[in-house]
């Protein structure tokens, strides 16, 4: 039995490496989204700026793990093996959930899941420790347990929401009013200035928070403590300065060097600080393992040694540090983590990735109404002052384009940066538990707020966004308390056997996470995927929807046959496969349609005909789509509502007319593929056939159902099949006679041509 607590000891420390890895990636956003949000500064330089951050908050840490180790427990109060079982499930759980929410690109807290992991370990192992006891009870839970430290977590979410939201949309909201959008001219008035104070803040938030952790921090405290407006004064008069050199040397803005210091200021707090989440528990096991070698190897024997101090070896700060910075270099769910972010805070268009929700529609709705209200009490001329601050540059973009573009400017980037430091430097000063994750996001939600980013046309999805990622942290302190609690009890329950099969589990899950991360990030570009028109003539816009037309028809054809196959043999796995594929179809063309509006705003006045041609054809996909997915509906909700199979005359009927339309559809793609428009005319011919054939089959179908006995949900799948058939052939032959009528051999296509500068 004694063997097990060495196998327990390195199953942790390898736990370790994983849970770095996985807690790094995930608050890797925390200093991350500011620089690459603004792409103020090339991503090879935000990396190296971070990594040196990372490192030497790592190693100059003071490695000091008291949250491990007698943070949350009472040490003194549990015995050697007790104690190994707790850091056991503590670092099984931790990485797992860490390593879910990067899967899912939702930033959390690394602090509340270590503390909520250990609480919850801790409290299950003490109620069996209460359990066995036969005087105690369930009230002496506070004799093992320091609750404060949890109600210290759920205040600092809460006082982290809110104040770091409010401030961040304030200071953005005068920063804006002064600069506008079109900074660029008074920043060379004011850039000076700002920088000043951007850089002091960042300072004094590196000196406060981010050596904080580090055994230097007691030499400097000295000069620190009472002297903190002198220093502010001195720091602001020196960065002023600087501001004005390097502004005049380099001829650049130094908003450039407040997003470097900033970014480099909260990587070395967040290493400085944060590294105890995950090698705290794992040096607290190492510590407990050599207090119980040298105890004579009693299981039984109390861990009151915790509550000593003993700093981590600087070759393990090394180690960790190297770890986190590969990590970051490598890691690319760090990189999923930071697009949720920026995506919530983009300034122009972007691929939403939250569905609304009741609770953002109704927040966004009373918050509309507020806004109605308060405009209705300013004065207009206010109104239309403060509304000029807020105009931006309107440059013609597709929607594309305006998503490759940076998220949001330099101004909001530095604004993020300097009152997250600011905030949290404040917090450490009045010992308030604000979360560095929590501070940092919701910072940027409200500069983006205040930037107006959440318009009335994304204001639902990031409201959503924000509610899901605020609920993920209070889901963060639930399912940590939980899991562990739960893997404690099964370790104690056996702890040879179980640990082995957790530990298995565990590979197995982020093996899966990791497969399917993979499998979700890899933007592979289906070869019949649709792409955006950029014609700025009808000729132009015909050739090149040409290609779209013919990967539409081809999937088309597909989807169609493939559905009556499916019925056909009532295999349901092929008709979800149809049904899927539709899905993706009417996505692909919805986005088509939201491209709508920068395409006609890239037509020059003399092309605006291709307008009208471009929003027809999409509006004859479209329906097309629709008929596909009422098609793929209906036969898949008869086969897995486990209805009769449609007769063979009447599967019959269906195999005819696939065959006539796999032909049809065949010639279309082939025309449009090749660009041979002259070869429409030839198909239009056979308009009159198909319509015949489908009107023959309906009658024939009105005929069995007088005649034989049938059962009504066959005969109403069968006419549904029939006369959605007919408007899926309608939509296609008024689409080839729109390019029939439009194309003319005779002109040369135009297309546009965007300038350099409005990419």
């Amino acid at each position: 039995m004694d063997n097990i607590y060495l196998l327990i000891l390195i199953a942790i420390t390898v736990l370790a490496v994983a849970d770095i890895i996985v807690g790094v990636s995930n608050d890797a956003i925390n200093f991350l989204n500011s620089a690459i949000g603004s792409k103020a500064l090339s991503l090879r330089t935000i990396m190296i700026v971070a990594s040196l951050g990372i490192f030497i908050g790592a190693v100059f840490s003071s490695g000091m793990m008291e949250v491990a180790r007698k943070g949350i427990f009472v040490p003194a109060q549990f015995e050697f093996g007790e104690i190994m079982l707790i850091f056991m499930a503590v670092m099984i759980t931790d990485i797992l959930l860490l390593d879910f929410f990067n899967t899912l690109g939702l930033p959390t807290s690394t602090t509340v899941s270590i503390v909520f992991n250990l609480l919850g370990a801790a409290v299950v192992m003490s109620l069996i420790k209460i359990s066995h006891s036969e005087s105690e009870t369930i009230a002496d839970l506070g004799n093992y347990i320091n609750t404060a430290k949890a109600i210290e977590i759920i205040t600092g979410i809460l006082l982290s929401v809110v104040i770091a939201f409010s401030v961040g949309a304030f200071v953005q909201w005068v920063s804006r009013l002064i600069f506008t959008f079109n900074y660029e001219k008074r920043i060379k008035n004011f850039g000076v200035l700002f920088g000043g104070v951007a850089l002091t803040a960042i300072t004094y938030f590196i000196f406060l928070k981010g050596l904080k952790g580090t055994p230097y921090y007691k030499e400097l405290k000295s000069i620190l403590d009472g002297n903190e407006i002198y220093i502010i004064i001195g720091s602001f008069v020196f960065w002023t300065l600087f501001s004005f050199i390097f502004e005049k040397l380099t001829k650049k803005t130094v908003l450039l060097v407040v997003i470097a210091i900033g970014t480099f200021g909260l990587a070395l707090a967040f290493s400085g600080n944060d590294l105890v989440n995950f090698i705290g528990v794992p040096m607290a096991a190492y510590h407990s393992y050599e207090a119980w070698i040298a105890g004579g190897m009693d299981s039984t024997m109390s861990m009151a040694v915790l509550e000593k101090k003993v700093p981590a070896e600087p070759v393990l700060l090394f180690i960790a540090g190297t770890i986190m910075v590969l990590t970051l270099w490598f890691s690319k769910k760090a990189k999923t983590v930071a697009e949720t972010e920026i995506s919530l805070s983009r300034q122009g268009e972007t691929h939403e990735k939250f569905e609304p929700n009741r609770i953002s529609r109704a927040i966004v709705k009373v918050t509309s109404q507020l806004s109605s209200y308060f405009s209705a009490i300013v004065p207009s001329s206010i109104s239309e002052s403060l509304g000029k601050s807020f105009e931006k540059p309107n440059f013609t973009m597709t929607k594309n384009q305006s998503i490759e573009a940076p998220a949001f400017d330099m101004i909001r980037a530095s604004v993020n940066l300097m009152v997250a430091g600011v905030l949290i430097a404040i917090a450490t000063s009045m010992k308030l538990p604000l979360s560095t994750t929590y501070v940092t996001f919701m910072v940027a939600m409200g500069t983006s707020l205040a930037d107006r980013a959440w318009g009335r046309e994304s204001a639902v999805y990031r409201v959503a966004g924000v509610l899901n990622v605020i609920g993920g942290w209070f889901g963060t302190a639930i399912g940590a308390f939980i899991a562990a609690g739960i893997v404690v009890f099964l370790i104690n329950f056996n702890a040879i056997v179980i640990i082995p099969i957790l530990l298995l589990l565990t590979v197995i899950l982020l093996y899966r996470n990791y497969k399917f991360h993979k499998t979700k990030s890899t933007k592979t570009i289906d070869e019949d995927s649709l792409s955006e028109a950029e014609g700025s003539s009808v000729q132009g816009v015909i050739h090149e929807s040409a290609k779209n037309i013919s990967k539409v028809v081809k999937r088309t054809n597909k989807i169609y046959s493939n559905t009556i196959d499916g019925l056909a043999k009532q295999e349901l796995s092929l008709l979800k496969k149809s049904k899927n594929q539709v899905v993706k179809l009417s996505d692909e063309i919805d986005d088509l349609r939201d491209n709508i509006t920068y395409f006609i705003k890239n037509l020059d006045a003399s092309s605006l005909q291709a307008s009208g041609f471009y929003i027809n054809i999409l509006g004859y996909l479209q329906d097309m789509s629709q008929s596909l997915e009422y098609i793929s509906k209906i036969s898949y909700r008869h086969i897995n509502n486990n209805h009769k199979q449609l007769k063979s005359g009447q599967i019959k009927e269906l195999k005819e007319i696939v065959d006539k339309l796999e032909v049809l559809f065949s010639d279309i793609e082939k025309a449009f593929k090749s660009e041979s428009f002259e070869e429409i005319g030839v198909i239009l011919n056979e308009k009159k056939m198909v319509y015949n054939l489908l009107n023959e089959k309906i009658e024939k179908q009105i005929e069995r159902t007088r005649s034989e006995e049938s059962s009504p949900k066959n005969t109403t799948l069968h006419f549904g099949l029939l006369l959605e058939t007919k408007d899926l052939v309608d939509a296609t032959m008024n689409l080839l006679e729109e390019y029939h009528n439009s194309f003319d051999s005779s002109i040369e296509p135009a297309t546009i041509s965007v300038s350099k500068e409005n990419k």
